[in-house]
């Protein structure tokens, strides 16, 4: 990709390199007397982070890192970094880690389905998959045509060519099935398909899956999203997770370059934060959190429940007490507000379109007029006027993901807000924060009822007890696409030797990985 498609953070006194200038950065000394080996390695993506951890540990310790004195919020801290605890991402592999054999055991096909980030994960999962069957894996098809009108698929949204090449290492990658000839006829290998359980272990496809695969020569996974397992036991199928989520998925060129227009765009005007506001018809249906809006609209609500989820009993109310409804757009802005965020703050919505209308959004908006989304920035009227399907979310990522600050309302079952959340963790530390809804939710209650003594205060009380966007430990139900701390993260000076980032990376990886293409050598 070009430099007019990199995307980069605001350049700041302790910035540093963002996502796309480290997966271009050259292997430093690190690499030792293994030259062979640097001009073939793509996942030089992963490896080279370990080159920025200087850097990193320079921001944290120079104004990047957050305040241990959670008695008071600062808030011009929440627009650097969290203290990175000496932590760096890196995901390159830490102990044996072959290369895929020439021969596999056959043909890995599947169909990601659900939402954008849904299909991202699933993504993840087929090539973890592939992996531990030792199959060759088809070019995982995207089932947007259903719930996103867009039929564009792999090809539309990523970089195809990228993909493969990241996970040559670890993956053998091939865009459709093969075709045979037989009695002088030529014919595509037919998968055999299958309907895997959701959070299969690891063992099913060691057993199940690949016995199917040995004898058919390709099975067709389908649908497949949450279909394995997300705690595996081996660190290093984590570490692959982790190489396809925040290196191999690269957004193609169009993608990237409206995405950074964006994103100069917002910079003009100083720093930004992001909002995802999931208050739209799936969540609040899916929620139960109905009565707030007139007759009509919760005829609408219940209809779009009844047609799209298992039929159960929600309270209102007793979902509101425990913090199960998304924040209210108000909500969201008195939250802010309380934290301490003036109407000067500049915002950037990432969302559908919010059920209820403008009826909703006119507090918030009072609160906080500098609110933009893609269609309001719109740089490119050519590229801004036709988002949409997959490509509206695949913008807003990354306007999110390169944000200051990133905010989720509604972080339960919601891909796009967790994805991102692991995204920007492993990005650098990038600041997050997030409401605990069952912690403010008597505190909005109180309020509604008039009771609006202490009301800022008793806000501030509940975040204090939130993380930023630092390394903390994964407890369930937190998803490892959430926190993938501390797998796919290393220390230089480490207590515990075990976390300790590797001296030469490369030399784990197979030594005949030997490559004389010279177009390979700036990698």
């Amino acid at each position: 990709m070009g430099s007019k498609s990199k995307l980069h953070r605001r350049p700041r006194h302790h910035d540093r390199p963002g996502l796309h200038d480290q997966e271009h950065r050259k292997v430093g000394p690190a690499t030792g007397g293994v030259k062979g080996l640097i001009g073939c390695l793509s996942i030089a993506a992963v490896v080279l982070l370990s080159c920025t951890a200087t850097l990193l540990l320079t921001s944290t310790s120079n104004g990047g890192a957050r305040s241990a004195d959670r008695t008071l919020l600062n808030i011009e801290e929440f627009w650097n970094s969290a203290d990175s605890g000496g932590w760096i991402p890196l995901s390159a592999p830490r102990s044996e880690w072959p290369a895929p054999p020439s021969e596999t055991s056959g043909y890995l096909q599947v169909r990601c389905n659900g939402g954008f980030s849904q299909q991202r994960i699933a993504i993840c999962n087929a090539v973890l998959a592939a992996r531990i069957m030792n199959a060759t894996l088809v070019l995982p098809e995207l089932d947007a045509n259903s719930f996103w009108h867009d039929n564009s698929g792999f090809h539309g949204i990523y970089d195809v060519e990228h993909f493969i090449k990241v996970l040559r290492y670890d993956v053998h990658i091939v865009e459709s099935l093969p075709e045979f000839r037989k009695n002088g006829m030529t014919k595509k290998i037919k998968a055999l398909q299958i309907n895997p359980p959701r959070d299969a272990p690891v063992s099913w496809y060691t057993t199940v899956a690949l016995e199917k695969m040995i004898q058919h020569g390709a099975i067709y996974l389908t649908p497949f999203s949450h279909h394995l397992s997300e705690e595996v036991d081996n660190p290093e199928y984590q570490r692959l997770r982790c190489r396809v989520n925040y290196h191999a998925l690269r957004f193609k060129p169009e993608i990237m370059s409206l995405s950074q227009s964006i994103v100069d765009k917002l910079r003009t005007q100083g720093r930004f934060m992001s909002i995802h506001l999931r208050f739209e018809i799936d969540m609040l249906a899916f929620a139960g959190c109905f009565d707030i809006f007139t007759p009509a609209q919760q005829k609408i609500l219940k209809k779009y429940q009844e047609e799209n989820f298992e039929p159960k009993k929600l309270v209102y109310n007793d979902r509101r007490a425990i913090g199960k409804c998304p924040l209210t757009p108000e909500e969201v802005g008195l939250l802010l507000r309380a934290m301490g965020f003036d109407s000067s703050a500049r915002i950037y919505l990432a969302a559908g379109e919010l059920f209820g209308g403008e009826k909703f959004m006119r507090p918030f908006r009072s609160l906080f007029p500098y609110v933009e989304n893609h269609s309001s920035v719109d740089p490119f009227e050519d590229l801004a006027g036709n988002i949409r399907g997959l490509l509206g979310p695949a913008v807003d990522y990354m306007v999110c993901l390169l944000s200051d600050i990133f905010m989720p309302t509604y972080d339960g079952p919601s891909n796009f807000a967790n994805n991102l959340l692991g995204h920007r963790l492993y990005h650098g530390f990038l600041t997050t924060l997030r409401p605990d809804r069952k912690g403010l939710a008597p505190i909005f209650i109180d309020r509604e009822k008039g009771k609006t003594a202490g009301f800022e205060e008793a806000v501030r009380q509940v975040m204090r007890k939130a993380d930023f966007g630092g390394p903390h430990r994964r407890i369930s139900p937190e998803s490892f696409y959430t926190n993938s701390w501390p797998e796919c993260f290393c220390q230089l000076s480490p207590q515990n030797p075990a976390d300790k980032c590797p001296v030469n990376v490369l030399e784990i990886l197979t030594g005949d990985l030997d490559s004389s293409d010279p177009s390979e050598q700036d990698l």
